[in-house]
């Protein structure tokens, strides 16, 4: 798979930086948005195989408006929603909303780029599968091919043999015409 592109929305110009530094020494490629209001903006721009977004921004849009606004532009962006405000509810309601992962703060680096390489390996295997599929597909729409060729070609030779067998029931008196008929039969297939 490609290199994964992450959007990082934070309004904590520290967290921020620690975003972009950490993933971006991982080899990811990282951008920033200081709230969500520009996250909004950035979103329809381009494709983002991952946002990672806190929760409580000020401005009037929050993680869950950019995680929103993410799965309304493409379902196969993947959210991690950050927050220092966790709660079994948010991450439920996260989660039904269509987010991927939900971290606390403060952020455990590692962890998130474990969740980040979940997030990679499942789309992997996504991709091999729908590969995988579309080749059975093909492979099934050839077998179906060759399957209706080899009727034909058995329904053919049954109607060789149910002549040759005629010609040998009418033509069993003189040998040489029953294998001269037989052999024109046969050599006209």
């Amino acid at each position: 798979m490609k290199q994964l592109k992450i959007l990082a929305v934070d309004d904590d110009p520290f967290t921020l930086k620690m975003l972009e530094k950490k993933l971006g020494k991982e080899g990811y490629d990282i951008e920033t948005a200081s709230d969500g209001i520009k996250a909004i903006k950035l979103i329809p721009e381009k494709f983002y195989n991952i946002i990672i977004t806190d929760l409580v921004m000020p401005g009037g849009v929050d993680g869950m408006d950019v995680l929103n606004e993410a799965k309304n532009k493409n379902k196969q962006t993947e959210v991690i929603l950050l927050t220092a405000h966790a709660s079994v509810e948010n991450a439920v309601e996260a989660m039904r909303r269509g987010a991927s992962d939900y971290l606390k703060k403060p952020i455990n680096f590692y962890e998130l780029i474990l969740r980040i390489e979940k997030i990679k390996n499942y789309k992997k295997l996504l991709k091999n599968a729908q590969d995988l599929r579309e080749a059975m597909d093909v492979t099934e729409q050839n077998a179906s091919q060759t399957i209706q060729q080899l009727e034909m070609s058995v329904a053919e030779l049954q109607n060789v043999v149910s002549e040759i067998r005629q010609v040998i029931i009418t033509h069993s008196i003189d040998p040489n015409k029953c294998v001269n008929r037989v052999l024109d039969i046969v050599s006209s297939f």
